[in-house]
């Protein structure tokens, strides 16, 4: 009986030896959880035997858990290395065949295939919950989940629809004399332009010319005339009729009109705020609200999981809210490896949710959770586990000197 009591003791301790030597292989493997050997001894015993009589028959593995305790962080120049600091994991779904087949991961190294889609070192297609471009969540839930791919461009152009110009006129310029002649510096006292977009994305540029009209004899307002061009196409305002005409009071103030005034060439043009001061012709910065489709310029994740998309065009928008998922037994998932997981019957059913809500975790972008593998502590268990299988080995040896003393004896 001894032998096969020592022989527990060796296989357990082997046993224990083999999840030490992997904890410490995978030191350096982000998002690893370690694992620990837990041992219950095994007791014979029968129906009619005394209870304080039992014999215990040795030590059995009851069970190889992983432990999800938070591993330490290491910062990455790559906005696609994500890590979660707190509870959840980053769900995954295999592509080709594999469609299907999700899985939970810790490992947040992601890149970005040929066909843009983000994905971890097997291939796997990260999954996000749905969002407006604002970033609000429009779907939630397992039967939400969408891949991540990266747009190419903004998507639609936007046409532009106003137009604001904030001038400064000045209030000693002389009224020209010579008729509107667009190639005739001569017959206007300033101009500026500024680029602005059709609905399909195209650019024109909208000039304006400004000339200054003189006033009727006692009146103290100045006035000022402007002649509006798109491309080579003169426009004007809606309904008409003309040249669009400023006015602006004794103390240099724009009286009339003060807010957007419709124009022919479907967009609105606004001289708010602009004045006639004693100071020289100027057209700060015009602003306009179209745009051409942007190339894409790069990525950014908060700690909400919102995956915000940049372009060339200055514009910003959401393409989704990357999904967290948990369960209820994280022990009791099934191990893929590379620090992935699928669910089995212990785990309990997956929970999807929202990073930084419900008990979920932040999300940190351009770092990576290490392992949380101790080193110091791993090799102290090794020490003890190889002290524990010599252990054993004695007692089978000193079984086995017994033994050959009876036979001897017998003899």
């Amino acid at each position: 009986m001894t032998f096969f009591i020592s022989l527990t003791g060796l296989n357990a301790a082997q046993t224990e030896l083999s999840a030490l030597s992997n904890n410490i292989a995978n030191v350096g493997t982000s998002g690893f959880k370690k694992s620990r050997v837990e041992f219950g001894d095994i007791v014979t015993r029968s129906a009619a035997q005394a209870a304080n009589r039992a014999n215990g028959a040795g030590v059995t593995v009851a069970a190889v858990k992983q432990q999800f305790t938070q591993g330490g962080y290491q910062n990455s120049s790559n906005a696609l290395d994500l890590s979660i600091a707190g509870q959840g994991f980053f769900l995954v779904k295999g592509g080709g065949d594999r469609a299907d087949s999700l899985a939970l991961s810790r490992n947040g190294a992601f890149s970005v295939d040929e066909n843009r889609w983000v994905i971890d070192n097997e291939g796997r297609r990260l999954q996000i919950l749905p969002t407006t471009a604002d970033g609000a969540v429009t779907g939630l839930g397992a039967s939400a989940l969408q891949a991540l791919r990266l747009p190419i461009s903004s998507g639609e152009p936007r046409a532009t629809t106003s137009v604001r110009f904030t001038a400064n006129l000045p209030a000693a310029a002389a009224a020209p004399t010579a008729p509107f002649d667009r190639g005739n510096p001569a017959s206007y006292n300033g101009a500026t332009s500024t680029p602005v977009f059709a609905a399909d994305g195209s650019a024109q540029t909208a000039t304006l010319y400004y000339r200054r009209l003189e006033s009727p004899p006692g009146d103290t307002n100045k006035y000022w005339e402007i002649r509006s061009f798109l491309g080579d196409s003169e426009i004007g305002p809606i309904p008409g009729p003309g040249p669009q005409q400023l006015t602006f009071d004794s103390n240099g103030v724009l009286t009339t009109p003060t807010g957007p005034v419709a124009f022919s060439g479907g967009f609105s043009i606004s001289h708010a705020d602009s004045t006639t001061l004693n100071e020289p012709f100027s057209v700060p910065a015009p602003e306009q609200d179209g745009y051409a489709p942007g190339r894409l310029e790069g990525v950014g994740v908060d700690q909400a999981g919102i995956v915000r998309a940049s372009f060339s065009n200055g514009e910003t928008f959401a393409i989704g809210k990357l999904a967290i998922g948990n369960v209820a037994n994280p022990q009791g998932l099934k191990q893929n490896g590379n620090v992935s997981w699928t669910l089995s019957p212990t785990s309990g059913p997956l929970q999807v949710g929202e990073a930084a809500q419900d008990g979920f975790g932040n999300i940190a972008s351009g770092s990576l959770e290490r392992s949380n593998v101790d080193l110091t502590e791993e090799l102290v268990g090794l020490i003890s586990a190889q002290r524990n299988f010599q252990a054993n080995a004695r007692a089978i040896d000193t079984a086995s000197t017994l033994l050959q003393t009876i036979i001897q004896l017998r003899g």
